[in-house]
């Protein structure tokens, strides 16, 4: 295997992960791999917006995205072929 294929298997950028998820909550959480955390956040946070006037959403925008780079670091050869 060539190292660019191998570099492209390997997720390598935590920052990608939050900027999705902040985008999106939930999406940073599905591309590095975690599947049911991101559909937990794409259905808390809209939940937390509409039920708290919008007070709460903010947080959960960044509560999602901070998890997705935490996790994204913490687990750096995840490969994403295999989730």
């Amino acid at each position: 295997m060539s190292a660019a294929k191998e570099e492209s298997d390997i997720m390598t950028k935590p920052e990608k992960a939050a900027v999705l998820s902040f985008i999106i909550p939930g999406v940073g959480q599905i591309y590095n791999g975690a599947i049911w955390r991101g559909v937990f956040w794409l259905i808390i946070t809209p939940g937390f917006w509409l039920g708290t006037g919008g007070l709460l959403g903010w947080v959960c925008h960044l509560i999602s995205a901070y998890t997705a780079y935490s996790f994204a670091r913490s687990h750096p050869d995840r490969n994403l072929l295999t989730r």
